[in-house]
């Protein structure tokens, strides 16, 4: 996904999206206090990520109302039923080759796919991403998860080269929305789709960071329900995804999170660092694993793991 601070070329392995990752220099911290804070271990990708589970259970997929529930202020409109995939996903900051995803697909090992859609933050070119793409890799039996990097927060120290202050946050949010329902719309992925808003670390302690970061995510989320897409966020169990998780006034939050979370298990429930209450019934993703290179059906991808059971686009 995309990242903040870019680290130091000693910091580690270069990630395989142009995004950047947080800097634990920046923090001042040892990596193994970041590990525990859940900060990312070099520089976060504006558009990828991954990490390691323990599910065995084979992806499921369940096509169902779930979901709405958990999304406050929806419109009163008929939406379509949710469709819910349960079990491995993987992201990387390029839609990979049709002929790798079909190898990968033949493995067996994942069932989706996170794709960059869009914003002026993704890291990655997307030759790969088309509409015929989403269409073959659908009916290859792939379940999809839309990606849009959209502005960040105004006090995060990153190279992202559109930001959002007090002032522009709720405009912002709003033309990003539209933006993210455009490009979905132009793949194939059809209302009723989740989008997911990448939102990188920030510091949460910032209270006028924070409000302004709260107040966009407010005013995407808002636009996109108002176009019968459904609302998710990406972030870090620390920071982006906290912020999303322990604010008191719901309204307008995503209804689905996806959070950051690199400790290895395979898991949505286990780990979850918030009030069990909160986002159940299929909206949660879990990124527990990153920078993992694989190589299946002879293609070679470095993608970050994902546990996944929320919901996934609507392709036709």
């Amino acid at each position: 996904m995309p990242r903040p601070l870019q680290a130091s070329p000693s910091a580690a392995p270069t990630p395989p999206c142009g995004r950047e990752r947080q800097s634990l220099q920046a923090y001042q911290l040892r990596p193994w206090a970041a590990f525990h804070m859940g900060w990312e271990l070099s520089s976060h990708r504006m558009s990828g990520k991954g990490r390691y589970i323990a599910w065995s259970t084979a992806g499921v997929v369940v096509v169902a109302g779930a979901g709405i529930a958990a999304q406050t202020s929806m419109a009163a409109t008929t939406w379509p039923a949710q469709k819910t995939y349960t079990g491995r996903a993987f992201d990387t900051c390029t839609a990979p080759s049709l002929s790798a995803m079909k190898a990968w697909k033949s493995d067996g090992f994942y069932g989706a796919a996170a794709v960059y859609i869009g914003g002026k933050n993704r890291g990655c070119t997307q030759a790969n991403l088309t509409a015929s793409w989403v269409k073959s890799v659908n009916t290859a039996g792939w379940k999809l998860i839309p990606l849009y990097v959209g502005a960040q927060p105004p006090c995060q120290t990153s190279r992202n080269p559109e930001r959002f202050t007090a002032a522009t946050a709720a405009a912002l949010g709003k033309s990003n929305a539209e933006d993210a329902v455009a490009k979905a719309s132009a793949l194939g992925m059809k209302p009723g789709s989740p989008i997911y808003l990448n939102m990188e670390s920030y510091d949460i302690t910032n209270k006028a960071c924070n409000d302004a970061t709260l107040m966009y995510v407010r005013s995407f989320t808002k636009t996109l329900r108002a176009k019968t897409y459904r609302a998710g966020l990406y972030g870090f169990s620390s920071s982006s995804a906290k912020a999303i998780a322990t604010a008191t006034n719901k309204t307008d939050l995503p209804g689905n999170l996806w959070y950051a979370l690199w400790d290895k298990k395979y898991t949505t429930t286990a780990d979850w660092p918030w009030d069990p209450k909160l986002y159940t019934n299929h909206s949660r993703g879990h990124q527990y694993m990153v920078n993992s290179k694989e190589t299946r059906g002879g293609h070679t991808i470095t993608v970050d793991r994902n546990a996944w059971d929320a919901p996934v686009a609507l392709v036709g």
